[in-house]
């Protein structure tokens, strides 16, 4: 298998403007890179937030996408643990459009690739990466809960005795926090979601769903029962959600309380009322965002280890303790971007639109 000299790719020629099929070609792989062709690339509102909003794009024209699965393409030099024709998942480098994937083939660093299990398709491995790693980021790094990750000694057991509260847990950043949690050892999960998503939600490891429409602070504080609420962790991230977390935590008398939220891109930032609500009353609520891009350098030490322990035949997607999104196809291939992005934009429960760039 190699890379083409010339493959299709979608483009976003200017500023705000629609994306046009247009053909690329990949730069030289370096140092421990390997090219990848793109089987299947999830839609997600960063992608039509930074088109629409001229958001986190470096210069035009530009390519959007970075949650994808595929097929290692071609390796570089230094690259070890990865073989020509090995299915793969990652996600991808926002800005980088060498490594974005809306298109036919990209190059990625391989210590970021997890390998793809064989009990998972490639439609559901491209929509793991970037929502997972939005969760990764809240609940491991510094700057979110900063709790151990269950891949490190005592990792497992970190939510003895602790409740959580997951706010939105038919989202996909939800879902896949619902799971980690888990995963954490938290033995009091508790979410919210609509009718139609409780069951799926509680086979992921919530103890408790509530209904969407009856998701009072008072209702969370109710069923939190004598566990420690540990913190609040929104996967919306909305003005009514944020608010929703300050109330919880500050209904519950958490004493130093934070509730963290996935990071918005321009032009949301954290909701002033929520920001205000949480410092105007008592207990005083701390919102902290964080933005889960794992190709930064301060994420290496977590985004690394989570590729490896992941992926693979002896990863926790193949023994079963992480359930990839269910996917949604939306056909026409890359010149169905524009349509997935429009569904996307709607609003998608319970499910993740993916498109398959080799379609026609």
């Amino acid at each position: 298998m190699t890379i083409p000299s010339s493959f299709k790719g979608g483009e976003i020629s200017t500023p705000k403007s629609r994306i046009s099929m247009v053909n690329r070609r990949l730069p030289t792989l370096g140092l421990n890179e390997v090219g990848i062709k793109i089987t299947a690339t999830a839609i997600n509102p960063v992608d039509w937030k930074m088109r629409d909003y001229d958001a986190s794009l470096e210069g035009y024209p530009a390519v959007l996408g970075s949650d994808a699965a595929g097929v290692v393409a071609a390796i570089g030099p230094d690259v070890k643990n990865l073989l020509i024709g090995d299915r793969v998942f990652f996600q991808g480098i926002v800005g980088t459009y060498e490594s974005s994937t809306f298109q036919q083939y990209c190059k990625m660093p391989a210590e970021l690739v997890s390998k793809t299990p064989k009990n998972i398709t490639d439609d559901e491995a491209a929509g793991v990466s970037l929502a997972a790693m939005a969760a990764v980021t809240a609940l491991y790094s510094e700057e979110g809960h900063g709790i151990a990750p269950p891949w490190t000694e005592g990792g497992r057991t970190v939510g003895k005795g602790k409740a959580i509260v997951i706010i939105g847990g038919a989202s996909s950043v939800g879902r896949y926090a619902i799971q980690l949690a888990r995963l954490s050892g938290y033995e009091r999960i508790i979410s919210n979601a609509s009718a139609t998503n409780r069951e799926f939600i509680e086979k992921l490891g919530a103890h408790v769903v509530l209904d969407r429409s009856e998701s009072t602070p008072e209702a969370f504080h109710s069923v939190v029962g004598d566990y420690h609420l540990d913190f609040v962790f929104d996967g919306i991230s909305v003005p009514s959600t944020q608010k929703l977390g300050v109330q919880i935590l500050q209904t519950a008398n958490v004493s130093n309380g934070h509730l963290v939220t996935v990071h918005i891109v321009v032009p949301d930032v954290p909701s002033p009322e929520a920001v205000a609500l949480g410092q105007n009353q008592e207990p005083r609520v701390e919102i902290r965002q964080v933005l889960g891009i794992g190709s930064f350098p301060a994420l290496r030490f977590l985004s690394e280890p989570f590729a490896k322990f992941m992926g693979g035949d002896e990863g926790y997607i193949a023994q079963g303790l992480f359930t990839p999104n269910r996917p949604h196809v939306v056909p026409g291939g890359l010149s169905g971007i524009e349509d997935a992005l429009e569904l996307n934009k709607k609003g998608v429960s319970g499910k993740k639109i993916i498109i398959r760039p080799f379609d026609s």
